[in-house]
């Protein structure tokens, strides 16, 4: 046996055991749940462990999770003989927390305990709600594997330190003691507290968790029994489960103490056999953006455990669906590595990907409002699909929902179908434009013809709509199409007259058009009249294949390479300033006023200026020409 260590806890964990002691009081029996949900973990990771190698089980092959309390003492033990820790798994896993995680832990914090706690086990530090109801907790652990003469025992009172020794360990596994305070022990010390916690939040975990029977006197007695169903709920008949019980085994799988918005349960037989349990969040997760992050189903095979977040199971744009899918086609060593590439876990893929989509489609045409909370969280992740997933593509397009100049609301809630219905007689295009806000989309130059002929225009305003759009090139027959790229061609909903006025106003702007051309020299492609300006004096227009400029400036800051493209000078030869500028007989401050219209234009197009200092300095420069 060694010396006892007292070692400092991590900053980030010294916050979090106060925010547990002081805090978080609104749910103090969510203690229970987590312990317990690591502690089923913990036995999934050894029955997974022991396929390769059994030894790991060692005489005890029944795994379990036994709770018991002791009134004279004023404690709780949750015991499981599950994978165990070794010393440093102790320090890693319970002195630290993981740095990303922690931080958006703390930032996520409302001050508001409810929603507060439901944060706990969604962001790994379950472990540490133990505090919100003890002052102190001890827990003995050994990994499987290693002799008795190798166990951990860590305790700590939660004010900044913990204390670190070895000790025996005969039996495998975690024990953890919680020393309630005075004040805790009435609510939770007792039979039918504890039973009354675990069948409203442990219910459904898949192995036993055990306490011990009572005596007449009321005492617990020396025999164990089973307090929860410990049987498979996934494996059940849907007709046999409760909405609350899926809502609890939702909340056991994910670690989200928040409501799931949806699920879908379906078992598939024939040539392929699997029974897939999955479920939409009702919030995102933290992680979501994370490109580390792994998907969030849960691989079995013949109800045994065999992997956490099989990131092979579904495509990234589902990543956020949580769910377990067992399959009775795969074998019982399956690792990640067989997973890759393996026929049958594409046709799974293939399966599972359709019924998500499919539940989605549900929503979204007989639950409108909670689609519409869906889409508030996860739109943005499900933009990714139409480039991911061609096979799915146009299911995918019809799921999708924007902005648009109907209602000129920031609310995404306009769907492709939805456009497609209120489209003009003759119109064979569906119109869009992006931009960095949903302000710049609103109020784009390039808007302003459409505006004028009741023209409907999706605004695209977050960063993904550039590579959507580049993999939804139709939808229903209708091309997507760029008023900011390329020519607009407006077909049938442009009379003759409107075009012969059009080619009018061209020739008689060619002498202008051409001096702002040769002003502009190699800053621009070409100078054009435009044929989309009603109001503004000019605007920029990129390649029908050209990346949009807020969008180039961004990749530019994040270090990408960008091919040099110059862009297109659309001019409106009747805007007030254009005459202005035509009548300048000084060829100088030509160029300057010339200069001075391509910057305003990439400026409303979300571009940055090469050099702005010179943009200030030619604009203070005419300013002062004109006072005079």
């Amino acid at each position: 046996m060694t010396t006892k260590e007292t070692m400092p806890f991590q900053a980030e964990v010294q916050q979090l055991l106060q925010l547990m002691i002081h805090s978080l009081y609104s749910n103090k029996e969510v203690f229970l749940r987590e312990l317990l949900s690591n502690a089923s973990d913990a036995c999934d990771k050894l029955r997974f462990e022991a396929l390769s190698d059994p030894a790991l089980l060692e005489d005890d092959p029944e795994l379990r999770v036994d709770v018991d309390w002791d009134e004279q003492a004023g404690t709780i033990t949750i015991r499981d003989n599950g994978i165990g820790m070794n010393r440093d798994e102790v320090i890693n896993n319970i002195g630290t927390i993981a740095r990303s995680g922690t931080r958006e832990f703390f930032a996520r914090l409302s001050g508001d305990q409810a929603k507060d706690a439901q944060l706990i086990g969604q962001f790994g530090v379950g472990f540490y709600s133990a505090f919100i109801v003890a002052d102190r907790v001890t827990l003995t652990t050994r990994r499987a594997g290693m002799g008795a003469e190798h166990g951990v025992r860590w305790e700590s009172d939660g004010t900044g330190a913990y204390t670190l020794e070895t000790v025996d360990c005969p039996a495998r596994g975690t024990e953890i003691v919680l020393h309630l305070r005075e004040e805790e022990r009435k609510e939770f010390l007792g039979s039918w507290q504890l039973r009354s916690v675990i069948g409203k939040y442990s219910d459904h975990i898949p192995l036993p968790i055990r306490m011990r029977k009572l005596g007449e006197d009321g005492k617990p007695g020396a025999e164990w029994e089973t307090v929860n169903k410990a049987s498979a709920l996934w494996q059940r008949p849907k007709s046999e489960i409760s909405d609350e019980e899926y809502r609890a085994f939702y909340k056991h799988i994910s670690h989200d103490f928040g409501e799931p918005l949806a699920w879908t349960h379906n078992r598939v037989e024939g040539r392929l056999e699997y029974t897939a349990l999955l479920y939409i969040p009702g919030k995102a997760p933290f992680d979501l953006w994370d490109q580390r992050q792994t998907h969030g189903i849960k691989l079995y095979v013949k109800r045994v455990f065999i992997l956490d977040d099989a990131e092979q199971l579904l495509p990234r744009y589902l990543r956020f669906v949580r769910g377990i899918l067992d399959s009775a086609d795969l074998p019982l060593n399956v690792s990640r590595e067989i997973l890759q590439g393996n026929r049958v876990i594409d046709q799974i893929r293939s399966g599972i990907t359709k019924r998500v989509l499919g539940l989605l489609e549900h929503l979204a045409t007989e639950e409108p409002d909670k689609y519409q909370r869906f889409w508030t969280e996860f739109g943005r992740v499900l933009k990714e699909g139409p480039g991911e997933d061609f096979g799915n593509r146009e299911q995918i397009a019809r799921l999708l929902r924007f902005a648009s100049t109907h209602s000129d609301t920031e609310v995404q809630n306009v769907s492709l179908m939805d456009y497609i219905g209120r489209m003009r007689e003759g119109q064979d295009k569906i119109y869009y434009i992006t931009a960095d806000s949903f302000l710049a989309a609103k109020n784009s130059p390039q808007l302003e013809l459409l505006r004028k002929k009741g023209i409907e225009v999706l605004l695209l305003s977050d960063r993904v709509d550039e590579w959507l759009t580049s993999h939804l090139p139709e939808f229903e027959g209708k091309r997507l199409v760029s008023v900011a790229k390329g020519d607009l061609d407006l077909g049938s909903l442009e009379s003759e007259d409107e075009r012969k006025a059009q080619e009018a106003t061209e020739k008689a702007a060619q002498g202008l058009v051409e001096r702002i051309r040769t002003a502009l020299g190699d800053r621009v492609e070409t100078v054009r009249v435009s044929h989309r300006l009603t109001s503004s004096p000019a605007c920029i227009v990129l390649g029908e294949r050209d990346m949009a400029l807020y969008m180039q400036q961004l990749l530019k800051q994040t270090g990408h390479e960008m091919p040099s493209s110059k862009p297109i000078l659309e001019i409106n030869p009747q805007h007030p300033m254009l005459a202005q500028i035509e009548k300048e007989t000084d060829a100088a401050r030509f160029a300057d006023w010339s200069a001075l219209l391509l910057d305003q234009a990439i400026l409303a197009e979300g571009g940055q200026l090469e050099d702005p200092a010179s943009f200030v300095a030619r604009l203070n420069q005419l300013m002062l020409a004109l006072a005079h």
